[in-house]
């Protein structure tokens, strides 16, 4: 269930637009190389999981085989994953919402108020345009409400979430249900518009796949709470690997008929040329009255689709569907970061105060209302679209380092008992960390950028900081395995 509810979300509620842009009904061949390389790194990661059933993800598995350094990069990466993406989401559900707004309650939102400012770089700088959007404000609020959630506690958070991914489920099932009977060719034509590279950064078939890889993110989240898993040894693998497959088939299954009910080919910029989604040429296209009914020009794709095709009630519902379930990915993006933020204090990485729970609630209050509030901020001011590639190179970076990770555990340790063995380590970890390089390889430009930047920028906290109060370099603690559940030990005075 924390999988599913992880995984199931904007990827497939919103982005399906996104990925319709790039590669028209070509996303479906998208879905499936995002999925692969998804596949062969949750083996790495269920390895590993498995091995080390504590917080922190990949951050905490890199740190156990390749030291300090290279962990504090993944977790400083996995920022990009987690805090972004749950901004991300928190757009995906902004767009349900407002269109429920207006298509069942007949009001206008005010636009300069319902998104971010577009984005164009001038130079290695971003400059934003104010004239479709000021602020995105469903987003601010929703991400608020989710920290103010988590903040009272997970267990709350658990129960919440299992509910709303059963609705989630059966919002996608009822929809799959209604598209697949009026499919028609005529719409699948032509399936590749944009070929499989495209002719600019991030675009065509390859293009879609490392955007809609997104979609895929979060099953790591499973990993994350192995320190509140019983019998990790287990159920962390099950979780990570079962949680994926279901939600694959689920992906297919709703692109095949959201493409072919009504179609998904990308809108054209001024002079006939492919536009990125969210740039302010795709904004101009879909502005125009030809586009009104595009899909790619939908901030609600699926409940869109459903109305296009006669069943405007249903459509609602599913908005609705979204409206309830959508938070429950920006629950668990925020709980994971909030986690990985934790191992990170608790390693001396970063302030300890950080890691201070609150009297009466038992959470990490401090560092979830810190996540909560960048993450609305994200929300406020950026569309989907560039959120959710910029959190794909984080995630990829953290991904490839997994897997060079469980192969230098293999050689260090060969004979460390694994309750989740990899099959063939030595084709699919290496498949792993090639899938994860080539796509972020085919990410657009700006987004591929914000990697590097945000790795130095982090380099320059670590050594002005971390690496002088550091538990490991000043001898005071190893990587948490033994004491995952217990409170960090007081540092003594430094003379």
């Amino acid at each position: 269930m924390l999988g599913i509810g992880a995984i199931i979300g904007t990827g497939i509620f919103v982005l399906t637009a996104a990925a319709s842009q790039k590669a028209g009904p070509g996303m479906m061949v998208s879905f499936v190389i995002a999925g692969a390389v998804c596949a062969v790194a949750a083996l790495c990661y269920s390895e590993l999981a498995a091995m080390a059933p504590v917080s922190g993800s990949a951050y905490t598995y890199t740190y156990a085989v390749m030291g300090e350094l290279l962990a504090w990069c993944v977790g400083w990466a996995l920022i990009l994953e987690y805090a972004v993406a749950a901004a991300a989401v928190s757009v995906g559900w902004s767009g349900y919402v407002l269109g429920l707004i207006e298509q069942g309650l007949g009001f206008d939102f005010p636009d300069l108020l319902s998104a971010g400012p577009t984005w164009a770089m001038n130079g290695f700088i971003p400059m934003p345009d104010f004239s479709a959007g000021i602020v995105n404000i469903p987003a601010i609020v929703v991400a608020l409400l989710v920290t103010g959630l988590l903040m009272l506690g997970t267990t709350e958070s658990a129960r919440v979430n299992a509910v709303l991914v059963l609705i989630k489920v059966a919002a996608l099932t009822v929809f799959i249900v209604i598209t697949l009977p009026v499919i028609k060719t005529a719409n699948l034509s032509p399936f590749a518009p944009n070929g499989l590279f495209g002719a600019s950064s991030g675009m065509g078939i390859v293009g879609a796949a490392a955007s809609i890889f997104f979609a895929y993110v979060g099953f790591d989240a499973v990993s994350t709470a192995a320190e509140e898993t019983k019998n990790p040894q287990r159920n962390v693998p099950i979780g990570l690997i079962g949680s994926l497959a279901i939600c694959t088939v689920f992906y297919l299954l709703v692109a095949l008929g959201a493409a072919g009910a009504i179609g998904a080919q990308p809108v054209l910029g001024a002079a006939g040329e492919a536009v990125q989604p969210g740039s302010p040429a795709f904004v101009a296209a879909c502005a125009l009255p030809a586009n009104a009914e595009a899909l790619v020009c939908s901030n609600e794709a699926l409940a869109h689709v459903l109305r296009v095709i006669g069943h405007p009630q249903i459509g609602n519902a599913l908005g609705t569907a979204a409206l309830l379930a959508l938070p429950s990915v920006i629950l668990m993006m925020i709980y994971g970061q909030t986690r990985i933020f934790f191992v990170m204090a608790r390693d001396g990485l970063l302030p300890e105060g950080l890691t201070k729970m609150h009297p009466k609630w038992k959470t990490p209050y401090i560092v979830t209302a810190f996540t909560g509030i960048a993450v609305a901020i994200g929300a406020a001011l950026f569309p989907v679209g560039k959120l959710a590639d910029i959190s794909n190179s984080g995630t990829l970076f953290a991904f490839f380092m997994v897997s060079i990770a469980v192969l230098i555990l293999r050689v260090k340790e060969p004979n460390r008992k694994r309750p989740f063995r990899t099959p063939l380590i030595w084709l699919f970890a290496p498949l792993s960390a090639f899938g994860c390089a080539f796509l972020f390889w085919n990410l657009p430009h700006d987004a591929k950028m914000v990697l590097p930047i945000w790795g130095g920028f982090g380099l320059l906290i670590y050594f002005l900081y971390g690496y002088r109060k550091s538990h490991l370099g000043r001898g005071l603690i190893e990587v948490h395995e033994t004491d995952s559940d217990l409170p960090p030990p007081p540092v003594p005075p430094i003379s």
